[in-house]
């Protein structure tokens, strides 16, 4: 049977550098108070670039590494909660850029748990007619964060990462996934909200861009239905969490990741981090995660990796891959 496999991963983040100490110089805040309650040292944040940038420079590389062309592809879907625009969708900007002219491309938001959610979508594509796509995490929070907002303003950073899939009859790939959606919980969680100024209209709620969430109650859902997932996926797959090699999970808070390696029961080394040097990437973070520890070659084929995305929506996405 025919299903998913990873051909190669790439990641792009923007020189311009944030660190802890220059944002002490914009708000009420210090270096300690940063990282010792999320993990975070410093961010990556765009000065020209847009979303789109990312994601093609991203979508470049994984045609260059995995030794395709554009025209290769079926489709490119990009996880964004920081598009461009609504339309055109940043994954048709990325598709006319690399000339990909035989693929369909959209968007997709889940937030933070985005890559995965496009992996699934992917997987279900390439289980019908398809057999190459590009799925890309993307994502410019930069232009959602309120910059004098200490509560938000010091978690979140720039960047784009993705892979490059292909359909394989190998034993290998995705072996299984457990994706969940708590749509009563979203207010936790917001970011972007339009407002409604139609001649038309009642009482709408005003348009507000910026970053709110309620700390507390996320990381409450992170630490309960992250492990949760991962139980579910790991059952679907037959495997005990014992078997997996590596949990690349979405790099929020080193303190929720803590949190959830104790919980599952497993070593904190199995649950590598990089929130220190990039912070919170939103759609990104697997994908940056993921494509640094190819280079190092820390992961590598013939392990067990499991992903596992929450955030947003709110949502939360788990997958156990061969790779």
């Amino acid at each position: 049977m025919e299903h998913l496999k990873i051909v190669a991963s790439a990641r792009q983040v923007p020189s311009r550098l944030v660190t802890n100490d220059e944002l002490s110089t914009m708000m009420d805040t210090n270096d300690d108070w940063i990282y010792t309650r999320t993990g975070i040292r410093q961010r990556q944040v765009v000065t020209t670039e847009n979303t789109s940038d990312l994601a093609i420079q991203v979508a470049q590389q994984l045609l260059a590494k995995a030794q395709v062309s554009a025209e290769s592809l079926d489709f490119i879907v990009v996880s964004t909660m920081s598009p461009d625009s609504l339309s055109p969708s940043t994954a048709a900007i990325v598709q006319g850029a690399i000339g990909a002219t035989q693929a369909f491309a959209f968007d997709l938001s889940a937030a933070c748990s985005g890559l995965v959610y496009g992996l699934s979508v992917a997987s279900s594509l390439l289980a019908t007619r398809y057999r190459r796509g590009l799925v890309i995490g993307a994502e410019v929070l930069s232009k959602l964060v309120d910059w004098q907002d200490r509560t938000t303003a010091v978690l979140f950073g720039d960047g784009a990462a993705g892979v490059l899939v292909e359909t394989t009859t190998a034993d290998i790939g995705l072996l299984s996934e457990e994706l969940r959606t708590f749509g009563d919980k979203g207010d936790n969680l917001v970011a972007g909200r339009f407002g409604n100024a139609n001649p038309f209209s009642g009482e709408i709620t005003p348009a507000d861009p910026y970053f709110h969430q309620n700390g507390r109650e996320v990381y409450s859902f992170a630490t309960r239905e992250v492990p949760a997932a991962l139980e579910a996926a790991l059952a679907k797959a037959q495997l005990s969490a014992d078997d997996v090699d590596y949990y690349l999970l979405h790099q929020a808070n080193a303190r929720i990741v803590s949190t959830i390696a104790k919980r599952f029961g497993q070593p904190a080394e199995k649950f590598p981090t990089n929130m220190a040097s990039n912070g919170n990437t939103s759609a990104a973070s697997i994908g940056i995660l993921l494509d640094e520890l190819v280079e190092s070659g820390q992961v590598h084929a013939g392990q067990t990796i499991a992903l596992a995305g929450f955030g947003g929506g709110l949502t939360v996405g788990a997958q156990i891959w061969k790779i």
